[in-house]
């Protein structure tokens, strides 16, 4: 009996994700099968008319994304992609594009990030992916994931933690508290200045 696929076992078994599958469906590059049930499913024929040459493949790209917060870790980033690629390669991703960043989990403002959210919001990615969801933002990890999937593009998490460094994450915390102590003394300050005003006007 011939192999059949599921919409998750087809996209893994031509190195692309569920959601580009649906996409191809809807947009008519590919005809889901049938069963006597409804359900959809596809075969090896399917497989192999996706991987012939011939096949009006998506144009938008693939992109993983490594990032660390220091210079200091450049050999953790070396790791990071050494794992990103065999993490690819066993799902058979076919990457276009590899994006390295030196930049803190805490900055949304970090250039090459940028670059990728204009690229994804234009529409010109298809499937980005990260060793953790702290690679690609410390907080706000929801909110960029939704955003590219409002554009179409899948944001694919390896879930790696190995690969996140756990001093990045005390140097966040400790970040976020100078953080908010700075903005306490201002408080306090600014409480007793109106003080000191309301004495003087009295």
């Amino acid at each position: 009996m011939a192999r059949v696929y599921r919409i998750s076992e087809f996209a893994e078994r031509i190195g692309r994700s569920a959601s580009t599958v649906r996409r191809w469906e809807a947009e008519g590059r590919i005809a889901a099968r049938r069963t006597s049930t409804g359900q959809r499913y596809f075969d090896e024929s399917d497989v192999l008319a996706v991987l012939a040459p011939g096949f009006a493949r998506d144009d938008r790209k693939v992109i993983v994304y490594c990032r660390v917060s220091s210079a200091g870790q450049r050999e953790d980033l070396a790791s990071q992609r050494a794992a990103m690629e065999m993490f690819c390669l066993a799902r058979g991703l076919a990457v276009d594009e590899w994006v390295s960043e030196i930049g803190g989990g805490m900055d949304l403002l970090r250039p090459k990030l940028i670059d990728i959210m204009s690229r994804v919001k234009a529409g010109q990615v298809s499937t980005l992916v990260v060793a953790h969801e702290d690679r690609l933002a410390r907080f706000g990890f929801d909110y960029l994931a939704h955003e590219a999937e409002a554009a179409g593009c899948e944001v694919l998490v390896a879930n790696q933690e190995s690969l996140s460094p756990q001093e990045e994450m005390v140097a966040d915390l400790l970040a976020i508290v100078h953080t908010f102590s700075y903005r306490l003394d201002g408080l306090h300050r600014y409480a007793k200045s109106m003080k000191t005003d309301d004495l003087i006007g009295r």
